[in-house]
């Protein structure tokens, strides 16, 4: 599943969005030989709810009102796994985690964070472009990089 970064932004089908996150994630656990136990697939599901970012004490919130768990390590724990298996990631601005739009892809993210509404996007920031010439040019291998920019989606601009 590789939506675009307006996906977040914009009417999409996201039964089908969640749906297509899951089985993804799925696959990516089984060829890794990774379990995605029920408190795993529960906290990656409550990610996917929403395109927006949550901090661990709401995901950890959840899981405690269904059961799962009310130990602040049941969510970090969940939220590491989901983090170190490319499903999801750290919003480092906000604190916060969001469901990864590209499951278990190498790949170098950007994320266009809503000041308004709290959604977040997720866009494809490469290892090319001016940073990958400098780093290239200084002889640095890029191993991660965190982009992160706040403004206004669409909907919030034409609230404003």
């Amino acid at each position: 599943m590789t939506p675009l970064p307006e996906t977040a932004f914009g009417a999409h089908d996201h039964a089908a969005c969640i749906a297509g996150a899951l089985s993804a994630a799925e696959a990516v656990c089984a060829a890794r030989g990774a379990q995605l136990t029920p408190v795993r697939r529960r906290v990656l599901e409550i990610l996917l709810e929403s395109h927006g970012a949550m901090g661990a004490y709401d995901v950890l919130a959840r899981l405690d009102a269904e059961g799962m768990g009310k130990q602040p390590p049941v969510a970090y724990r969940a939220l590491s796994f989901l983090v170190e298996q490319g499903l999801a990631h750290r919003i480092e601005k906000l604190n916060a985690f969001v469901a990864c739009a590209h499951p278990g892809g190498a790949h170098a993210p950007a994320f266009m964070i809503c000041r308004g509404c709290g959604a977040v996007a997720e866009a494809e920031a490469g290892m090319g472009g001016a940073l990958g010439e400098r780093a290239a040019e200084a002889g640095f291998r890029i191993e991660r990089t965190v982009m992160e920019a706040e403004g206004l989606c669409p909907a919030c601009q034409e609230a404003a």
